[in-house]
């Protein structure tokens, strides 16, 4: 009887055993491995629970033991945490109370500090609290709402002085000259489209002008060592006129200049051959015509010179020298 008693008490302590062992393994205890516990004290907790865990550097170390009130404390609150691994942790190490997933688990996170005093257990780490999402967005907003502000009394300064500036008087002034610059943009459109009819009706004349200009300019570069001794010529007789009366020269050039005036009013008036081939076109195109039909005959008179001088004693034949016109 007394080994089957001693039996059953000892299945009953192991039974007991592997009960407190049970229970702490779902805690997340480890009673077979070394363990220190740590402390913190908090304002508030925001939200941390008994048996969340406790990471150094993304690992988990321990997890919290127990969070109570601390007596006079004044609302603060201790929170045991038990280090279930073997890690050296400064004094002045911070126990700081984080969000571990995006649905807002706690957990304490452990900054190991830069003491060479390590922390042994029962020591307080330094205590910290992550703030928020509020509290987060609270300090991201609150620059851009005084910069707000700042540009918001800036906008009012601004229109009380355009308040002050534009009055009635100045608004009456602005309408006046925004229909000033109407009137004259309008002036300038009408002047640029007169400009362009009178470049379109002249066309073929500054075409005729151009090309002429081009030939004036080809001879002058085809004659540039001719120009060069002209000049020289020249200069050697402004030497010689050094002498000369420039006063009788300067009235003749002057009556002369006024002779050539009123010969170019007359051109310009149309009077006169000159001016007809100057303001009128038929007078030009004519002159082309007979230029092109003098060349038609010295070309026909080249190639066909039977035609015009006969020297045979046996007369001429109609047919052969009849006039074929070019094609």
């Amino acid at each position: 009887m007394k080994k089957k008693e001693i039996r059953i008490a000892l299945v009953f302590v192991v039974g007991l055993f592997v009960v407190y062992w049970g229970i702490n393994y779902l805690k997340g205890k480890n009673i077979f491995s070394s363990q220190e516990i740590f402390y913190a004290e908090y304002d508030h907790v925001a939200g941390l629970q008994e048996a969340n865990p406790i990471y150094l550097n993304g690992f988990k170390i321990g997890q919290v033991s127990t969070i109570e009130f601390i007596e006079n404390g004044n609302g603060k609150l201790k929170v045991s945490l038990l280090i279930t691994e073997d890690v050296n942790i400064p004094s002045n190490s911070i126990a700081r109370i984080e969000s571990s997933d995006l649905l807002g688990s706690k957990a304490v996170v452990i900054y190991l500090g830069d003491s060479p005093t390590m922390a042994k257990g029962g020591d307080y780490l330094l205590p910290d609290i992550e703030r928020d999402l509020k509290e987060e967005v609270s300090m991201q907003i609150l620059p851009l709402k005084n910069k707000a502000e700042e540009l918001i009394s800036s906008f009012d300064s601004v229109l009380i002085i355009l308040q002050g500036i534009f009055n009635e008087n100045t608004r009456q002034n602005l309408s006046r000259s925004f229909q000033s610059i109407e009137n004259t943009i309008l002036s300038l459109e009408h002047a640029s489209y007169n400009i362009d009819t009178l470049m379109s009706s002249q066309r073929n004349r500054l075409g005729i002008i151009f090309a002429n200009v081009e030939s004036i300019t080809t001879n002058l570069k085809d004659n540039n060592e001719k120009i060069s001794n002209i000049f020289s010529n020249i200069s050697s007789i402004s030497d010689s006129l050094a002498d000369v009366p420039f006063v009788n020269v300067i009235n003749n050039a002057n009556e002369s200049l006024d002779k050539f005036n009123r010969i170019m009013t007359k051109i310009d008036n149309g009077d006169g051959s000159l001016g007809m081939l100057v303001n009128n076109d038929s007078l030009y195109n004519n002159l082309n015509n007979s230029a092109y039909e003098l060349n038609l005959l010295m070309e026909d008179l080249r190639l066909n010179p039977r035609r015009y001088m006969h020297f045979s004693i046996f007369g001429r034949n109609a047919k052969q020298n009849s006039y074929k016109p070019r094609k």
